[in-house]
């Protein structure tokens, strides 16, 4: 029953990333996938020169976007503290996208020297906005006491946030915590339902965490939760209303 919860440090780029933009380089040039028509339309075929233009006139989205480059090595040479430097401008006028990936360098002293408080700081003020990624970091920072008083209620609260979002991760951590009764009154029935949900997205995880489950559910149990699950997806699907 000793499953992994999901809460060690991402790759910055997938904190920079998630649920905004798919970032490609071609040479020097960036081809960006639509996923926010009305915030990356005008990236499209956007030269990393015309980014750190934009981003030096005070554009947000060309801030944070320069310092994914910085971080990465994208177009320029790999430069952790100058990708700070950029999504710091960025996240200062309230980019979520640079608050999370700030509060990732932060939690994990990449650019930086390590800070776990200024890390929530930065997390904080990105999963107010609704930020996914976010919830899901201090979730996991309240789960494992780092940088605050451990507290498995606060990092449930979280994680439904983010489970409520789509978050896959989010999703197979609740599910173990319904699993396992911390944080919430254990309920076997809702554990197999959110670890279903993530495993249903691809997560590799849960595919092992829901056979951990279904060993002490009976089948109407297991039944049920399968159809809570179904009923989530249909309420959350892109098709509906």
């Amino acid at each position: 029953m000793n499953a992994l919860l999901l809460v060690g440090p991402r790759r910055l780029l997938g904190a920079v990333l998630v649920g905004v933009l798919l970032v490609v380089m071609s040479g020097t040039r960036v081809v960006a996938e639509e996923v926010d028509v009305a915030k990356t339309e005008k990236w499209a075929e956007a030269t990393v020169e015309q980014v750190r233009d934009l981003a030096q006139r005070g554009d947000a989205y060309a801030q944070t976007l320069l310092g994914l480059f910085y971080s990465e090595g994208n177009g320029v040479a790999e430069d952790a503290v100058e990708a700070v430097k950029w999504w710091r401008k960025a996240a200062e006028q309230g980019n979520a996208i640079a608050q999370n990936a700030l509060g990732m360098t932060y939690r994990i002293g990449d650019g930086v020297a390590q800070d776990v408080a200024e890390a929530m700081k930065w997390f904080r003020k990105a999963a107010e906005q609704g930020l996914a990624d976010a919830q899901v970091a201090i979730g996991g920072m309240y789960r494992k006491g780092d940088g605050v008083a451990e507290d498995d209620v606060e990092a449930v609260k979280w994680w439904r946030k983010a489970a409520e979002q789509g978050n896959a991760k989010a999703q197979y951590n609740l599910g173990l915590m319904y699993m396992k009764g911390e944080g919430v009154t254990q309920d076997s029935v809702l554990a197999h339902m959110w670890i279903n949900l993530a495993r249903a997205q691809g997560n590799e995880v849960a595919r092992q965490g829901i056979q951990l489950v279904v060993e002490d559910m009976t089948k109407e149990q297991i039944a049920e939760a399968r159809r809570l699950a179904s009923e989530w997806q249909a309420k959350h699907s892109p098709l509906s209303d």
